[in-house]
């Protein structure tokens, strides 16, 4: 039996390390990717796209479902952005609450009759609204569906070549939407789909639903989701699009050409995960066209999103990414390890399998061992402590170095004080907030085997002042 759990630790330790590297591989991608960045230029070309009479309109779609709280502030921020043709699409997919009301008044909406093409089925649509005072705001009142019947519903109506997806509670920057045009004009549609950095909202203040001061939340589990989403967007997210193998664009902020998600089938309605199963869904369809089309994550473009701060909330949201997580790597199993898919197939899809999703079940096994070896002398004591130091490599030491790519990239939290308590709350990760991570996720993985798929349930405080 001493022999088995030898064997077992010492395949764990391997694969925390092997991890690791990945980890380290994928930073050194981004980082270079930092260096090659040019700001400035950056800032002067946007300029230039404002003016640019062939710069493509965008349709704003904004799923929305119990969203009273936050949407008027999303609309707001978006009818602020600096953009030459845009309209607003927000949809109501059968909220309980005053989702619709609050738009209807705020915006001094009136019924319009309607007639489009229906390019994706969809539950059915009640009604819909137009701003009088914005002409380009309109408002679609619908049965309940979920929140990829709601995009496929936005879609439906939508009159422009491309759509940009962004949450119900979420406000984008000025500039972020020509930023997340930018490489998909620049490469004149060879870029179908873009998605731009998502940050956290809470601590900070918002006002005229617009961040008018960033600051850090007092929530050690917020701070943990902030360092979290450094991860995510900065070393995950700009290391694989360098590569041309990303496979997620956040459901709170992506910009996508509108053909090729209809040529697609548009946002799957069985998955809970429809963010990352649609992005998968068009690299297939890439790759089976062998097509020179490609995703791109832009890190400089930011949406800012209210994240849970209570930990049942957040333990639901966790669960349910990596039920989407795990559909999605099974409904396209067809690619995984397949020459036929190029690199996503190679690199990108077992990247996701062994790293992203049978990873909680390797460190949770790991936090099994460590246990074990320290208080019941299942393994060595020296083992186990090795694998607690390669645990704590594998968890805090990469987040430190996420927190040290946003210094270097973004820069949004300008405080010494707020990079000294993101380091802090960094290296503290693996001892409390990792652990729960992986419990949920592991949970995750078994919760893929429940089909219904439905609305988060997110409890909004808002984040408008």
């Amino acid at each position: 039996m001493n022999s088995f759990f030898l064997i077992l630790s010492s395949f764990i330790i391997a694969y925390l390390l092997f991890s690791s590297l990945s980890y380290l591989g994928l930073f050194a991608l981004a980082f270079q990717k930092v260096k090659n960045e040019n700001n400035l230029v950056h800032r002067e070309s946007t300029e230039v796209f404002l003016r640019n009479q062939n710069t493509y309109p965008v349709s704003i779609l904004v799923p929305a479902y119990n969203e009273e709280v936050g949407v008027v502030s999303t609309v707001r921020s978006l009818l602020a952005l600096d953009y030459p043709q845009k309209e607003v699409i927000v949809i109501d997919d059968g909220s309980k609450d005053m989702t619709s009301a609050e738009m209807i008044k705020e915006f001094k909406m009136v019924q319009i009759p309607f007639a489009f093409r229906t390019h994706i089925p969809t539950a059915e649509i009640v009604a819909i609204y137009q701003s009088s005072i914005f002409p380009y705001v309109r408002l679609i009142k619908k049965a309940n569906g979920g929140k990829a019947d709601a995009l496929n519903a936005g879609i439906n109506l939508s009159a422009f070549p491309y759509f940009c997806a962004i949450d119900g509670d979420s406000i984008l920057e000025n500039d972020g939407l020509i930023k997340t045009m930018k490489p998909i004009i620049e490469s004149d549609g060879q870029v179908i789909v873009t998605g731009g950095s998502v940050r956290i909202a809470n601590g900070s203040t918002i006002s005229r639903s617009k961040v008018e001061v960033v600051d850090l939340p007092r929530h050690p589990v917020v701070i943990m989701q902030i360092v979290e989403y450094f991860r995510a967007f900065l070393i995950g997210r700009l290391a694989l699009s360098q590569l041309n193998i990303l496979l997620i664009v956040s459901g709170a902020f992506g910009v996508f050409n509108k053909e090729r998600v209809i040529q697609a089938g548009g946002y799957n309605k069985n998955t809970v995960g429809e963010d990352m199963e649609l992005v998968v869904r068009l690299h297939r369809l890439l790759r089976e066209e062998k097509s020179k089309q490609r995703i791109e994550y832009v890190p400089d473009p930011v949406c800012w999103t209210e994240a849970p701060e209570s930990l049942e909330v957040l333990r639901s949201q966790r669960i349910r990414w990596q039920r989407g997580l795990f559909e999605t790597l099974w409904t396209h199993r067809k690619m995984m390890l397949n020459p036929k898919y190029g690199a996503v197939g190679m690199l990108s899809m077992p990247y996701f399998l062994f790293i992203e999703l049978l990873g909680a079940v390797f460190e949770l096994l790991g936090y099994f061992m460590i246990f074990g070896g320290f208080f019941f002398s299942l393994i060595d004591p020296n083992v186990a402590l090795v694998m607690f130091v390669v645990t704590i490599l594998y968890g805090s030491l990469i987040s430190a170095l996420a927190v040290l790519l946003e210094e270097l990239t973004l820069h949004k939290y300008p405080r010494i004080s707020h990079l000294m308590r993101l380091y802090f709350w960094a290296l503290t990760e693996a001892f409390w907030y990792r652990p729960l991570m992986v419990i949920w996720r592991v949970q995750g993985i078994f919760a893929a085997f429940h089909k219904k798929a439905h609305w988060g349930d997110m409890k909004r405080k808002g984040i408008s002042t």
